[in-house]
């Protein structure tokens, strides 16, 4: 009876057994299917992700391999055709930065639809939100192609018609409407494939217009590989300001309009140039056009903004006999705006060449309203060459000078030297520390506080005695002037400069560190205070804050700021030092100048009502060594305060100063500026 009753629940239990052994076999299945199902999914992904990668590389040609050949072929193509078809279009817009988002790949029932959107920069911006989708075939290996693959709304035969509308770079002009930066007629020196022949004849033209155009055979053929080149296209090779010296056969010129920049050298670093826009260029900004030309340095990258203005035009799909079906992108011309400078462009050319290729640079400023109407830096370079295809040669030649070319002397930060004791001077005279009449007596060359400054002494040119502020000036007394600032001392000192530009920005379009007192909040010694006072230390101003502060002389205390742009307000701060304090400083420096003993003496041969002062800033490692010396001379108009100059001679030669380098300029500012 018990074994009877143990038979039955086990025949109980078989039914279930079997259930589930049903229920795991069917979850096995659609296990199964469901894995087959995400694996083509995935398979489609990449599918679809690696023809977009082929064409924002531009491999037309790898792209194809993923398309699915019935498909090209019921469209009335061939694999060939089609890889012809993306190169003419996309290299016609000139696209680039092109970008994929939104990738979808779903199954609508035996099929595999996928859908993604398309960002491209075109020759006039970035054409946004382009909607593709299409199916796959085997397994989401292969994409069905069709026409409307190439741009959404393309069937068929369709063509895309592509016309720009260039927009014109505004121009930089100086004071007086004479262009710094211009639209000018510029030389295009190319060949026309036909025109080459073939064989040995075909190399011993390319060996010569490459040699007649300084680049090589290499660059020649290159640009003839580019993918829209037909036998009887015009193809460029290289721009330039000036037409070719030599035109050997095959080679053509051809006049068009680019940018130029007439002063050339004289105003490089301050004008700067423009360049091809870069696919760096394209992704750090969208409104840029893959044709553009953008600003490389100075004002031109500056302005650039306000210069480039937009081009303009519009990218429509065409049928087979060119009637327009739908308009992709169309962008109105915006041309960029003209921007008028104060420079004085034949003032310019003067200070630059009066630095007669020296390292140096020469600042020249209104004081009453501010006006910069010089900025040069020399040595310098030809921003024609910069901008129209600079030789490899001339290049090496600009990167590999020791003394920088690039350099914008005019805004990079030096120890001011002699001419700073203006500054120092009027600080103690508002502070009552500084009594002008007194008289120091100091003997000797050197001198130092006391033992505590060990070896350090401070030292002076010409051995005078007694010395009051007047004759400090003449003879530009270190001594006078580091005992005058100790007596000062740090807390006042540094109050009065903190009213000038230390630490603020100018608010010109020119790149510059901010004005430094010194590399701390304290000097963290007597020395470095003493020689702060006469303009060494660790001071640091480039010639255009140099010019800004010592506007106080001409303008009776009050500080005018510089201004570049024309329509710009002149800015100022009043009182910065007390009139009476100027008014004293100016007088001793025409003393400078009037002075036979005067370090400015040799202006007084000029006959010009000048206000000078004169500095040298010595760079060594040790007290006694010889060390580099900059040389710098400050001076204004003292009859009206038309006119201030701050020259600067780098590293100066034996034999000459920033005095002697200015004599011309201030000829032609007094006979401009009365």
């Amino acid at each position: 009876m018990e074994r009877s009753t143990r038979n039955k629940k086990g025949t109980n239990k078989l039914p279930i057994i079997i259930i589930g052994v049903i229920i795991v076999l069917v979850a096995g299945f659609f296990g199964v299917r469901a894995y087959q199902a995400s694996q083509v999914k995935k398979q489609a992904e990449e599918t679809v992700q690696t023809f977009v990668k082929s064409l924002q590389k531009g491999n037309y040609q790898e792209m194809t391999k993923n398309l699915n050949a019935d498909s090209i072929k019921s469209n009335g193509y061939t694999k060939k055709q089609v890889a012809e078809k993306y190169q003419s279009i996309f290299s016609g817009i000139s696209a680039s930065n092109i970008k994929m988002k939104d990738l979808k790949v779903d199954k609508e029932g035996d099929d595999y639809h996928f859908s993604y959107e398309l960002s491209v920069n075109t020759g006039f911006g970035q054409l946004k939100n382009q909607k593709y989708s299409g199916t796959l075939a085997d397994g989401g290996k292969e994409i069905n192609w069709k026409p409307n693959l190439i741009f959404p709304g393309m069937s068929g035969k369709d063509k895309i018609n592509y016309s720009v509308d260039p927009a014109t770079r505004g121009e930089i002009l100086d004071r007086s409407g004479q262009g710094l930066a211009i639209n000018g007629t510029v030389y295009q020196a190319g060949i026309v494939p036909k025109n080459l022949g073939t064989g040995e004849d075909r190399t011993a033209k390319i060996d010569a217009i490459a040699k007649s155009l300084d680049i090589t055979a290499k660059d020649v053929e290159t640009a003839l590989a580019q993918g829209w080149v037909q036998d009887d296209f015009f193809v460029p090779l290289k721009t330039t300001a000036e037409a070719p010296a030599e035109t050997p056969d095959g080679l053509e010129v051809k006049e068009t309009t680019g940018r130029t920049y007439p002063l050339k050298e004289a105003a490089a670093q301050l004008i700067g140039y423009v360049g091809k826009v870069t696919a760096e260029d394209l992704k750090k900004n969208n409104d840029l056009a893959s044709d553009s030309l953008i600003g490389r340095s100075g004002l031109e990258m500056a302005l650039d903004k306000q210069l480039r203005g937009k081009d303009g035009g519009s990218l429509a799909i065409t049928d087979s006999k060119g009637n327009e079906k739908k308009v992709l992108q169309k962008i109105e011309k915006k041309d960029g705006e003209n921007v008028k400078l104060t420079i004085d462009s034949r003032a310019q050319q003067i200070a630059y060449n009066g630095l007669n290729g020296q390292a140096g640079s020469s600042v020249v400023m209104a004081p009453k309203t501010g006006d910069l109407l010089v900025a040069a830096s020399s040595p310098s370079f030809d921003p024609n060459k910069m901008t129209n295809g600079i030789s490899q040669t001339d290049y090496d030649a600009y990167s590999n000078d020791s003394n920088q070319p690039f350099m914008s002397r005019f805004a990079t930060g030096y120890a001011p030297g002699s001419t700073f004791k203006t500054i120092t001077a009027a600080i103690g005279l508002d502070a009552g520390t500084l009594n002008p009449n007194e008289e120091l007596a100091i003997n000797g060359l050197k001198w130092q506080k006391d033992s505590s400054w060990g070896s350090y002494q401070v030292t002076r040119v010409s051995e005078v005695s007694p010395v009051n502020l007047r004759t400090a000036l003449v003879y530009s007394d270190n001594i006078y002037m580091a005992q005058e600032t100790l007596k000062m001392g740090e807390k006042t000192f540094r109050a009065g400069l903190n009213k000038f530009i230390f630490g603020k920005d100018l608010d010109l379009p020119i790149a510059m560190e901010k004005a430094q007192i010194s590399s701390k909040d304290s000097f963290d010694s007597e020395i470095l205070l003493a020689d702060t006072g006469y303009g060494q230390g660790q001071l640091l101003l480039n010639p255009i804050q140099q010019i800004t502060a010592y506007s106080v002389f001409p303008n009776k205390g009050t500080m005018v700021y510089p201004k570049l742009i024309a329509d710009k307000e002149t800015k100022n701060e009043k009182d910065v030092v007390k009139a009476s304090s100027a008014e004293t400083i100016t007088n001793d420096m025409q003393a400078v100048v009037s002075d036979e003993n005067g370090t400015a003496h040799s202006l007084a041969a000029l006959n010009i009502p000048l206000a000078a002062k004169t500095g040298t800033a010595e760079i060594k490692q040790k007290q006694d060594e010889k060390g580099q010396e900059n040389s710098f001379l400050y001076a204004f108009d003292s009859e009206k305060q038309n006119y201030s100059v701050v020259e600067f001679l780098e590293n100066k030669p034996e034999g000459t100063s920033a005095t002697e380098l200015s004599k011309d300029l201030l000829t032609y500012l007094n006979q401009t500026y009365q």
